[in-house]
């Protein structure tokens, strides 16, 4: 697999590769630290986190994270995302997925254990439709963990088209409860309970929230519950439409800002006002933990979102990096 595209950034790097049918794009980052960034209470994590643009991040041999390209652009065409300007989603194939992995640890060697490697299927491309996910997640699981203690997660649109979505969603349970003993992750990206929303953020191309309790019932997590991703961008979150699909016995809810992707700024969708403060979240935490939820709220930095490494972002989109940053390589088009 060759490299076509470096950059280093202040979190980690942004790398788009030659894939067997064409470009693919993965990042490596560091992590600052639950306490930096994170408000749970139900982990312990009370305090309110402090607005940053950035800050020391703990080192790769505590945390690093890889998220990776499942599919070649996507198709799901959501309206916040930059990725289907890319192209149509086609499958990447196991290989494209490994050697993704195996490139991004090559980016530092000096590093040989890690206490948490957080492989998220989340760069480009719905996951859902790439039935080699769960055979890179098996594969992770014997080739790395006991160096790397690896930690899957997907993250999913719960496309409508997707005459596999059942049995992808319930193998992946059994990955994360059988094969990882409960130390894989699932997400389920919602932003709203208002199906409106929904389907005009999605482009109609999501279950409805009646659909997605369907498809998950029998669904019963070991370790950290299945969680809710909320986007916050003035959509509408309510707990008592969420208590009648999602019990808090099994979902916890997570709340982040709506990253700063060119086509999300062109449309106008994103958090009002300071997104990098505990603010805007506040209040839908409060009204989520009323009525039983475990919520998170994910504070990305400002480093974060305009490094592009954030959700919803591709290189291979056009955009690049707005912070300070170094092109390591740029080879151009593919065979140059």
């Amino acid at each position: 697999m060759r490299i076509t595209k470096h950059i280093k950034v202040p979190t980690g790097d942004i790398v788009c590769v030659e894939g067997e049918k064409g470009l693919l794009e993965f990042v490596s980052v560091g992590d600052y630290g639950k306490e930096t960034n994170l408000k749970a209470d139900f982990l312990g994590l009370t305090d309110e986190p402090k607005p940053f643009s950035h800050t020391d991040m703990l080192p790769l041999t505590e945390k690093w994270v890889i998220t990776i390209s499942t599919q070649y652009g996507c198709s799901m065409n959501c309206s916040f995302c930059d990725v289907p300007k890319v192209g149509a989603g086609r499958n990447a194939t196991f290989e494209d997925m490994k050697n993704q992995i195996l490139l991004g640890l090559s980016l530092h060697p000096e590093v040989t254990r890690s206490d948490r490697l957080n492989i998220h299927f989340a760069r480009m491309g719905e996951p859902s439709f790439n039935p080699d996910v769960y055979h890179v997640a098996t594969w992770l699981k014997r080739e790395l963990d006991s160096d790397f203690n690896v930690h899957p997660v997907i993250s999913t649109m719960m496309p409508n088209n997707n005459k596999h979505l059942y049995s992808f969603l319930h193998d992946w349970m059994k990955i994360k409860n059988d094969v990882y003993k409960g130390n894989a992750g699932a997400q389920i990206s919602v932003n709203s309970t208002s199906e409106e929303e929904r389907a005009e953020m999605f482009s109609g191309n999501c279950l409805t929230l009646d659909e997605i309790a369907h498809a998950m019932a029998g669904a019963v997590p070991l370790g950290r519950k299945i969680t809710l991703n909320f986007a916050i961008a003035g959509y509408e979150i309510d707990p008592d439409i969420l208590l009648k699909y999602f019990s808090p016995e099994h979902y916890l809810i997570k709340l982040t800002p709506m990253h700063k992707t060119a086509t999300a700024e062109i449309r106008g969708i994103k958090t009002e006002g300071d997104f990098t403060s505990y603010h805007p979240y506040e209040e839908h935490e409060r009204k989520l933990k009323a009525a039983g939820y475990d919520v998170i709220v994910f504070l990305a930095s400002e480093y974060e979102d305009l490094g592009r490494i954030t959700c919803g972002n591709a290189i291979l989109s056009g955009s690049m990096p707005e912070i300070t940053h170094e092109v390591i390589i740029d080879r151009g088009k593919k065979g140059s």
